[in-house]
């Protein structure tokens, strides 16, 4: 009842009476138009129920969200795309297997398919180092998505109008992933989640997860990459941070870019995330069977003294990524996981400026014994600046409840 009574304050409800066979009415008097409403709302909360996205009384009187409900509001991702995740996923999911799931979303399934298109994706299909499943159909929206995601981590030239597509796959993923991840979570699986978390640094940087995460610097090409493997110097160049801590002859050498472009490439070095990661068990050496559990984290970016008092914090924390087609913030996630088990305890996302402390609750397990769980710090955005640590907790007995208690007189329950 509710939800009929909000229809009738939006303009759908003066619509209905204007223009009634546009919406099948059978006429346009008070008795009609409730019964239409009615009728609509039954159908929705029907497809809402059978998509587990949220609960009715056998009455149909009250309605209850559920978790994948939440998720799908929290995020604007709509109910038939959160039942595809919910039910495509498994603990075995990789990332291959997430891309998948992502490129069938929905909101892709208005994707045009212009004149010519289908031979177009077809020819860039055969050019991408990963095939395609072989249930594969260019005429389907759902098949472009995908092709164009995979163009964009292999960085291949497109038209202008496969272009401009392409941002909006883009857009839309960003924003998809992560209800993936609560989706994973809430199903408790360590390995798919992080899976996730690294499609969505591929998302932002355009680059496959095996790609060398060098790629991500503006202006840097497949034989800037190989010079810098091919040094020979005291440590080896791996890392973002390496690119900074060279001589600027021996990186003049290395990049052999102008001026201008050696710019970009500081200002992106500069910006790259050096995060300090702590962390606290509470009460470690107390820590029983079906207790809970709770671990503090605290996120800190190391900022150079030297530029402390010029550091715009409106401009921290602020991505860079030139093949991302909007402005985006970084995020992180942090995890706590049982990697032997693939079972995910707790997760949590925040954002970072300049420090920022957390606190992640779970449930010690059941069987008492020494457990080494892993502590996950994950960037949306960026690859190679993940971190991982060691939590090794020792969970005692649970203590068991006296069968009488003298005295209070009471019975034990």
């Amino acid at each position: 009842q509710d939800a009929v009574d909000y229809i009738t304050w939006t303009l759908l409800y003066r619509r209905l009476s204007k223009n009634p066979n546009y919406y099948n009415l059978q006429g346009t008097s008070n008795v009609h138009l409730s019964e239409h409403i009615s009728e609509m709302v039954e159908t929705v909360l029907g497809d809402l129920e059978a998509s587990k996205c949220c609960q009715l009384t056998d009455d149909g009187d009250v309605v209850s969200p559920l978790n994948l409900g939440m998720i799908a509001a929290y995020y604007y991702v709509q109910y038939e795309t959160i039942e595809l995740i919910a039910a495509s996923l498994t603990a075995k999911t990789k990332v291959r297997g997430i891309l998948e799931i992502l490129s069938h979303a929905s909101e892709f399934g208005n994707l045009p398919i212009r004149q010519g298109e289908e031979k177009a994706l077809k020819i860039l299909a055969r050019n991408l180092p990963q095939n395609l499943p072989d249930s594969a159909q260019f005429q389907d929206p759902r098949t472009k998505a995908l092709v164009l995601l995979h163009c964009h981590f292999s960085r291949k030239a497109l038209s202008t109008d496969l272009r401009m597509d392409q941002k909006r796959v883009l857009c839309e993923s960003i924003n998809l992933i992560p209800a993936i991840v609560d989706v994973i979570s809430s199903n408790g699986w360590l390995k798919p989640a992080l899976a996730a978390m690294e499609l969505s640094q591929m998302v932002v940087q355009g680059l496959w997860n095996k790609d060398n995460i060098l790629m991500q610097i503006p202006h840097f090409t497949k034989e800037i990459v190989q010079r810098c493997e091919a040094y020979d110097g005291e440590e080896p160049i791996e890392s973002v941070f390496d690119i900074l801590t060279l001589d600027d002859d021996v990186r003049n050498d290395l990049l052999r870019l102008p001026d201008e472009k050696m710019a970009d490439v500081a200002v992106f070095c500069n910006n790259y995330p050096n995060i300090e990661v702590a962390f606290d068990v509470q009460d470690a050496d107390d820590i029983a069977a079906g207790d809970p559990v709770q671990i503090t984290v605290t996120l800190e970016r190391e900022v150079d003294e030297e530029d402390e008092d010029e550091i715009d914090e409106s401009e921290m924390g602020k991505v860079a990524a030139s093949l991302f087609p909007k402005e985006k913030r970084e995020g992180w996630w942090i995890v706590v996981g049982d990697t032997k088990a693939n079972s995910l305890m707790s997760l949590k996302r925040v954002n970072l400026l300049r420090k920022q402390k957390t606190v992640l609750e779970f449930i010690a397990p059941d069987e008492p014994g020494d457990y080494n769980l892993t502590l996950f710090c994950m960037s949306d955005s960026y690859l190679g600046c993940d971190q991982e640590y060691s939590v090794p907790i020792s969970v005692a007995a649970a203590e068991e409840s006296g069968d009488d208690d003298s005295s209070s007189g009471g019975e034990s329950n």
